[in-house]
């Protein structure tokens, strides 16, 4: 043989478990990486068969004469079919893509080929929200359950009840709108009556409304007066209005009023003497 063919043949044979044997390992951990990086994050192997991506068939908050959607997913599901049922009267509502009850506000969504199996709710009501069950035909059948929670429109001005304020110092009254379709278009702030105006002659008066999910108005009421004593609401175009008392204390203390002019110990000290004089009168 040629030396310089034995030389080549020589190379090849020494190199071999180190060169293509390198280039086999590097192409077989890539195979492996990208199967394994294919896999969810939070598992190493798939289970073999049906099994709930719980991630996204979570817990549902919508608002009230909204639409609402419950969402199932399952993998793998095979040949088996997803059903929906309500817990608080066990009553089925779909089975697969056919919908079993006579309220026509319940549908089933499912499109072909895809893992989500949804139950919709069309107006949903304060009474829908409750317990689902998304239920898979195994044997035993499988269960995941969603909660729905229907909300309302809902405002709320914080501190609510009876406010006490001392003469001179500021009234500042913040509102909350929570749970509305959209942003209110308006807010408008009462005292008594009258809507608050920030052009009247009493002056010092400002009001800061910012809208968005959670839309919240700020009103302030500089140096207040006996005067500004009375009911103040907040009364947003989208839901309903909340009220406050505010009462402007001119030396008094907040526990006298709330007793009609009585401290809580003038009115112990009262009962006491009456219980005294009772006592004697039956001697």
């Amino acid at each position: 043989m040629d030396p310089s063919t034995t030389m080549i043949v020589f190379c090849v044979s020494f190199l071999l478990p180190f060169g293509l044997g390198a280039i086999l390992d590097e192409e077989a951990g890539s195979t492996y990486q990208h199967q394994h990086n294919s896999l969810p994050p939070f598992v190493d192997v798939l289970p073999p068969g049906p099994f709930y991506d719980v991630e996204r068939s979570a817990n549902i908050t919508a608002l009230v004469d909204q639409p609402a959607k419950l969402n199932c997913r399952v993998n793998k599901i095979g040949n088996r079919t997803v059903s929906w049922l309500r817990h608080r009267d066990t009553h089925l509502l779909t089975v697969g893509p056919y919908t079993y009850t006579s309220d026509q506000r319940f549908r089933a969504l499912h499109t072909s080929g895809s893992e989500d199996w949804a139950l919709t709710v069309r107006f949903a009501q304060v009474r829908d929200s409750g317990m689902y069950e998304c239920q898979v035909s195994t044997t035993p059948p499988m269960r995941h359950y969603i909660w729905l929670s229907v909300v309302e429109p809902k405002t709320t001005i914080y501190g609510g009840g009876d406010i006490f304020i001392n003469k001179g110092s500021n009234i500042n009254l913040t509102c909350v709108v929570d749970y509305t379709p959209r942003p209110p278009s308006y807010v408008i702030w009462k005292h008594n009556s009258n809507v608050i105006t920030y052009d009247s002659e009493r002056g010092g008066v400002s009001v800061v409304t910012e809208k968005g999910s959670r839309t919240t108005s700020n009103l302030l009421v500089r140096g207040a007066s006996l005067k500004d004593s009375g009911i103040y609401s907040c009364n947003p175009s989208s839901a309903s209005l909340a009220k406050v008392l505010v009462h402007i204390l001119n030396g008094e203390h907040p526990e006298a009023m709330q007793h009609g002019g009585h401290s809580p110990h003038h009115v112990s000290t009262i009962l006491v003497s009456t219980a005294l004089t009772i006592l004697i009168a039956l001697k």
